[in-house]
């Protein structure tokens, strides 16, 4: 591996900026032979894309010691010696402190990022400006153990249609792995808690009609061969990777938007930092207009307001959240069942 650093030249809104990149041909992708120079690279290929989807809002890096087989660490605090174009916002974790999260703004930053050896860009719901309010409603589509990436497909559609009798138009991108991110921008006028409410009601709506395909339970002994859908994912400091954001896996995926018209014939792994630069160049960006027509999450708040006055209420949060109001008790099924 080489140890020498090179100068890349990243233009930006403020002009080109000089960006140094050490260790270019280490590399990171040790399957597909990419580097932290093929990474950088992409990046700025893609900046147009990638910064209208994940900059300006607060995201953690995931940062790689070695390639991408090896450990990792999650950085969401400015580390010292950042450049003064990379920013920070201060957020509210859900234990309720505070500290200053990282924010990207230009294509220097994501490359800077890369240098800091990121290989997958966790954006938050909310922007910089509102980190309280998600402009996203955001549910990820997660294919359990006898499932097939059809059956994402088949539930993605379906929820499609929840969301769109719910008034929200969405969007679809791969997870860059075998799962489905589905993304209705919403207006920043509801905190968190009310936002992953709303996907809940989603799910359960999407639940009742694909009972045997789809499922909302937390507990993986009660899933089955179904496809989860992840609100927890929806949670105040939950994030997914980006859209556009590579993946940590060995032939180097890339979450991916695509078009509704597309996904029946989509394979996820044909996104790659190597393809999807021609993709972007050829057929443009699936979610260039994704938050030109926020919508409303009022109807979905409806559903689990009606939902709640049948019985059903909070479902459980992560164990590193604290306890939460409603919530039911925090432990696996079969052991509550053995405590009886």
């Amino acid at each position: 591996m080489a140890s020498e650093a090179m100068i890349l030249d990243v233009d930006g809104p403020d002009g080109v900026r000089a960006v140094r990149v050490s260790s270019p041909s280490r590399v990171l992708w040790p399957q597909a032979g990419l580097t932290k120079l093929d990474l950088a690279r992409y990046l700025v290929d893609v900046a147009p894309a990638f910064l209208r989807a994940n900059g300006g809002r607060p995201v953690s890096l995931q940062r790689f010691g070695g390639d991408v087989d090896g450990d990792f660490f999650f950085s969401k605090n400015p580390p010292k010696g950042a450049p003064d174009y990379v920013r920070s916002v201060v957020v509210t974790y859900p234990s309720g402190r505070s500290h200053p999260q990282l924010v990207l703004d230009e294509p220097a930053s994501a490359v800077w990022a890369a240098q800091m050896n990121t290989v997958v860009f966790h954006p938050w719901a909310s922007r910089a400006d509102t980190p309280d309010l998600p402009d996203e409603l955001r549910i990820d589509l997660d294919p359990q153990p006898g499932t097939t990436f059809a059956d994402v497909i088949a539930a993605a559609h379906a929820l499609r249609a929840v969301l769109g009798e719910a008034g929200l138009d969405c969007f679809v991108k791969t997870s860059g792995n075998r799962g489905l991110h589905v993304f209705a921008p919403i207006e920043p006028v509801h905190e968190f808690l009310e936002v992953r409410q709303a996907v809940i009601a989603a799910g359960r709506e999407l639940e009742r009609r694909m009972p045997e395909k789809v499922t909302t339970a937390w507990w993986k002994e009660e899933r089955g061969a179904r496809i989860f859908v992840d609100y927890n994912q929806a949670n105040r400091d939950r994030t997914m990777a980006g859209a556009y954001s590579p993946r940590a896996l060995p032939h180097a995926p890339v979450s991916c938007p695509v078009t509704w018209d597309e996904l029946d014939g989509v394979d996820p792994a044909s996104f790659t930092i190597a393809t999807v630069p021609d993709r972007l160049r050829t057929l443009g960006d699936p979610w260039e207009d994704l938050h030109a027509q926020p919508g409303s999450i009022d109807a979905l708040r409806g559903w689990w307001d009606r939902d709640v006055e049948n019985g059903l209420g909070e479902l459980p949060f992560p164990p590193d959240f604290p306890k939460m109001p409603g919530e039911p008790m925090r432990v696996q099924p079969s052991r509550a069942r053995t405590r009886d």
